[in-house]
Formats: C-alpha cells, structure tokens, sequence
C-alpha cells in the first residue's frame, strides 16, 4: 500500500503533470499535422493512381503505386530510423523552439516526416476507397454540366468521396495518434517519451528513493487513459458532427 501511495504521489506532482501537459501537446501537433498532410499528399496518391491512365500520365500512376505500396507494406518504426538517419533537417530548425533543445527539435521534424510518409500511404488508399465508391454517372453528369476534370473532381467527386470515408478515415486518425508512440524510440519529447523520462526518475518523486513495479502500472496506465480520452473524444466529436450534417453530398444528374 505504501507502494501505491507513493506511485500515486507522483501523477499528482504539479512539475510531473505540467511535464506529461508539454507531452500531450506534442503528440497531438504531431499527429495532427501527420493527418493533415496526410490527406493532403494521399489524395494527390489517390487521384493519380485512380485517374492516371494516358501513356505519358501513366508514369504518376506507377510512381504512386510504388509509393503507396512501399510505405504502407513495411513498419513505421523502420521509417522513423531511416529518417532519423537520412533525413534532412531545415536550417530554421537549428534553435531552441517550444521550450525544447536544438537536437530534440530537428528529431521532432524528422521523426514527423516519417509519421507523414507512412500515414499518407495508408491515407490514400483510404481515400481510393472513397474516390472507387462513386458511381460513374457523377462524372458524366458532371461533364453534361460543362466542367472540366478538376472541376467535376474539386466540386462533385472528392465531397462525396470524403463523405463516404469519414468512419475509416476516423479509425486512422486514431491509428496515427496511437502510433505516434513509437516516436519515443528516438528520444522525441511527445506523451509517451515523456512518461518514459518519468518513469526512470520515479524514485525521485515517490518519496520511497527507490522504483517499483506500481510505478510501472501507475505511470502507464496514466498514459494509456490519456490515449484513451483524447481517442474516445475525437470519435464523439466526429459522430455528433455526423449527426449534424446528414445530408448527403451534393450529386448532380445529367440534364
């Protein structure tokens, strides 16, 4: 019991939860930015390797294919060392930023750049999915109507396409903010790094001098319910959202 106590003591030090706040904070930019630019660069996947099919054009489609394909059949931790490695670091990041120092900041960015190849693979074929789901009269409709290939794109294919994947693209978002723990394997200073730190300092702030399995079971089962919370929160926001908006997308008929 006294064990326990003192584990417990530790998660309600104000340093120890303004420490874990920081982490929260990171892990979340990160995963948003992740997903974001994950969207951005699966679409242009997506599309190209949906709609890519003259001769010369062809060539996107099967650099698209090998992109996806690579990424997405191969682990992410793989590619967080590979871009620890071989990445490049932009020279503006060469400074403190956001209270962190110079080295974990360039890790930061390369370990992100990693999230964001291996997240956008995933993402594209998700959006596929979505692009696949509809029907080919949109296009013809849409070509009745006088516009153009992006036009019919931008205005009537790809609203109904992220419509049709919001569940799937929800379940990834999720998977992203998950696997952004595995950043902590190269020292990144997001939640699951930071409990880490915590946890080989815990004799610190236990008041017992020494580390105990309950420190274990505490530390980690905090970050797990925190992982829980911000998960279980991004999927209620999403289904009310649902609720809100449950007219289908704009689909337009040939005249």
């Amino acid at each position: 019991m006294r064990e326990l106590e003192g584990s417990l003591k530790i998660i309600s030090n104000a340093g120890v939860l303004q420490y874990i706040c920081k982490g929260i904070a990171f892990t979340l930019v990160i995963a948003v930015t992740a997903v974001v630019l994950g969207i951005m660069i699966g679409s242009i996947l997506a599309l190209a390797r949906n709609y890519c099919n003259g001769k010369i054009s062809r060539i996107f489609k099967w650099l698209a294919i090998a992109y996806i394909e690579v990424f997405r059949n191969t682990p992410l931790l793989l590619w967080i060392f590979v871009c620890v490695v071989f990445c490049p670091c932009p020279k503006f990041l060469n400074h403190k930023m956001f209270g962190i120092s110079t080295v974990e900041v360039r890790m930061l960015f390369k370990a992100a750049v990693a999230l964001v190849l291996f997240t956008s693979s995933v993402l594209a074929e998700i959006i596929r999915g979505g692009l696949n789901s509809v029907a080919q009269g949109q296009f013809e409709a849409g070509q009745s109507q006088g516009f153009h290939m992006v036009q019919i794109m931008l205005y009537i294919v790809l609203p109904q396409a992220y419509r049709n994947i919001v569940p799937t693209l929800l379940s990834q978002v999720v998977t992203t903010v998950k696997d952004s723990s595995y950043l902590a394997n190269v020292a990144v200073i997001e939640l699951m790094a930071r409990v880490r730190q915590i946890m080989n300092g815990a004799y610190q702030y236990n008041g017992l001098g020494t580390t105990n399995v309950s420190d274990v079971f505490v530390l980690f089962g905090f970050a797990a319910l925190i992982y829980f919370v911000i998960n279980f929160t991004l999927s209620c926001i999403v289904r009310s959202l649902q609720k809100r908006h449950k007219r289908p997308a704009v689909q337009l008929t040939r005249a």
